[in-house]
């Protein structure tokens, strides 16, 4: 048994590097550091070592040949999941670019939301350090972000020391359309944050009044969102969603203009609804709106779990696009509508489906009649099992690696933590496509 310190995290998306992690044999347990999400990540128990074919156990060379057999004659497989570190996302693209293979992060379709909006119009955004050093008004926009990251608050806001704010306690913390599910966002001073609670769909409208007010145009309504204005008919308050006041947002508005670093957040993926991208880009304009002589402000897209940075970050200085490419044509095409595993899949027009996820063993692939090749964490169960499932070492626990946490700016340095014998994702892609 040993005690490994220091430990940096793959699933958290932060980039929390000072875990402590006992390790007995293969198994792990965190006794200094943990949250709700790196703690059972890393607990996660060992129990597939093997290859299956066909449900049935075999050796890695079989499982390796037998998964390049199925991709041979394929005239347009799908690589899906796309979870794993640089190393593996670097031998995914590979196999794909031998193969014709369409590349799909499983994360995608909420990054989308970023990703048109970035290539519309830009936008300005910050990283980690700067939050942790200059920000003193945090806007959380349409997200629980304790829940999404238990320890952003400790790790970044309530630290105790910052190179250009005298008293950290002192920040403000604003939340717009989802309260906190916790008090992580409660000051060491015992201020807690402003919560202005509204529908998810409601959203579009009250960031759109927000940005109207920060640029000091006319609102001629009371409130938007669930009650407006001569809108509220025969139908009880009480079914109705909660509208924002326009005097709150008002408020927001001016806390934005008079800080000395303003920090707008968001998660791509919790704006689960149509056309989404727009109000991100409503909130990155504004982003811009807030900037002059006296004021800085800057976006924080939320994300980096199950690799999905470090797969969008491999795809883009490989391919000049992110992981949503297809490689048919000889050469890559990126579409981040059509090149979407659900849709491919519904529509009949994959041949196979190739599923890659080190990470987490519930994010399982979608079921289908296809030929499934499986490279996943050890634990998975699956509704049909997949013609080939190869068990894969997790990176960070498994063997070292190197994964690129939300802000983009930072390749964690992921350590190996025992000695499971799977192998790794790169080492096993490396196979199938030397085998092909």
């Amino acid at each position: 048994m040993a005690e490994i310190i220091e430990v940096p995290s793959p699933f958290c998306g932060i980039g929390t590097d000072d875990l402590s992690i006992q390790v007995d044999g293969v198994a792990l347990k965190v006794v200094e550091h943990g949250c709700a999400v790196n703690t059972p990540a890393f607990e996660q128990a060992i129990t597939d070592t093997r290859p299956r074919v066909d449900g049935k156990e075999v050796s890695l060379e079989v499982a390796v040949a037998k998964a390049a057999a199925l991709l041979k004659n394929t005239n347009q497989p799908v690589i899906g999941g796309c979870a794993t570190d640089v190393n593996g996302m670097r031998a995914l693209l590979a196999l794909a670019d031998r193969s014709g293979a369409v590349v799909d992060n499983m994360n995608f379709t909420g990054a989308r939301n970023n990703f048109l909006a970035l290539q519309d119009s830009g936008w300005m955004n910050t990283t980690l350090a700067e939050v942790k050093n200059r920000c003193d008004v945090l806007l959380v926009v349409g997200v629980d972000l304790e829940g999404f990251s238990p320890r952003f608050f400790e790790r970044y806001l309530w630290n105790e020391q910052s190179m250009f704010l005298e008293d950290t306690g002192k920040r403000e913390v604003i939340y717009l359309g989802k309260a906190p599910s916790g008090s992580a966002s409660t000051s060491p001073n015992g201020q807690k944050a402003l919560v202005f609670d509204c529908a998810n769909e409601d959203l579009p409208d009250v960031v759109a009044v927000l940005r109207a007010l920060v640029k000091g145009n006319p609102i001629r309504i009371d409130s938007v969102g669930g009650i407006a204005v001569g809108r509220t008919g025969s139908v009880p308050v009480a079914t109705l969603p909660p509208s924002v006041a326009v005097a709150d947002l008002q408020d927001i508005a001016d806390k934005l203009k008079a800080a000395s670093y303003s920090v707008v957040t968001w998660a791509a993926g919790a704006l689960a609804y149509s056309q989404a991208e727009l109000t991100v880009q409503t909130l990155s304009e504004m982003v811009k709106d807030i900037n002059n002589q006296n004021t800085r402000s800057s976006g924080l897209p939320l994300g980096g779990k199950e690799g999905d940075q470090t797969a969008n970050q491999v795809c883009g200085w490989t391919t000049g696009y992110p992981a949503r490419t297809r490689f048919s044509s000889g050469f890559p095409e990126y579409d981040p509508f059509l090149n979407d595993t659900n849709l491919l899949l519904k529509n009949g027009e994959a041949d196979a489906l190739v599923w890659v996820q080190a990470f987490n063993v519930k994010a399982v692939p979608p079921v289908t009649t296809l030929p499934t090749i499986v490279l996943g964490r050890s634990g998975m169960t699956f509704e049909k099992e997949p013609d080939v499932f190869i068990p894969v070492g997790t990176p960070g626990i498994d063997h070292a690696g190197h994964a690129y946490r939300m802000d983009n700016v930072v390749a964690i340095r992921l350590k190996k933590l025992r000695d499971s014998g799977l192998p790794s994702t790169s080492d096993v892609l490396n196979a199938i496509e030397h085998a092909l």
